[in-house]
């Protein structure tokens, strides 16, 4: 019987979900899981070690590496191929996201905004109640803005 495969936390959903080739003939499209799109992110646009990667995403190195060499391997075949890349699905878990009050330097963590929930410029500092506050990401801070844009794949929701 096998393993249950393992959840890797994504930072942000992609900004594009799909791409097309323009070869499309037979319509043929390799799927990407989220959590494959997370691991090129990390590893290859932003150029962390596949330690750092793992623990980016709450995986061991192995696991993480496995991720990685399946989406190079799609993404190497959709482009030699010609077919187009959708960027869905997978086995994915959304990070908290966490916040520091610029008055108080209070830092606390949110769950992941869904449509409907409350996205980060809607969130009061828990102990002044301040709503000037920064999102934290790996030590970055990100201003969070009050444009409730969920398309950008950014700003104090992740995206979504």
């Amino acid at each position: 019987m096998p393993r249950k495969r393992c959840c890797g936390l994504i930072s942000e959903y992609p900004v594009c979900h799909k791409f097309i080739s323009e070869k499309n003939e037979n319509h043929a499209v390799m799927i990407l899981g989220i959590e494959e799109m997370e691991a090129i992110r990390l590893k290859d646009m932003i150029g962390y070690d596949q330690e750092v990667c793992g623990k980016e995403m709450g995986l061991s190195r192995t696991t993480f590496q496995r991720i990685l060499i399946g989406a190079r391997k799609k993404i190497a075949t959709a482009l030699v191929e010609g077919h187009s890349i959708e960027i869905r699905g997978g086995h994915y878990q959304m990070k908290n996201r966490v916040f520091e009050c610029v008055d108080c330097g209070e830092t606390w963590e949110v769950e992941p905004c869904t449509e409907g929930g409350k996205h980060g410029y809607e969130i009061a500092c828990p102990k002044c109640g301040s709503m000037k506050k920064t999102k934290l990401d790996q030590e970055v801070r990100h201003v969070c803005g009050g444009s409730g844009d969920h398309k950008d794949g950014g700003g104090c929701c992740g995206g979504h």
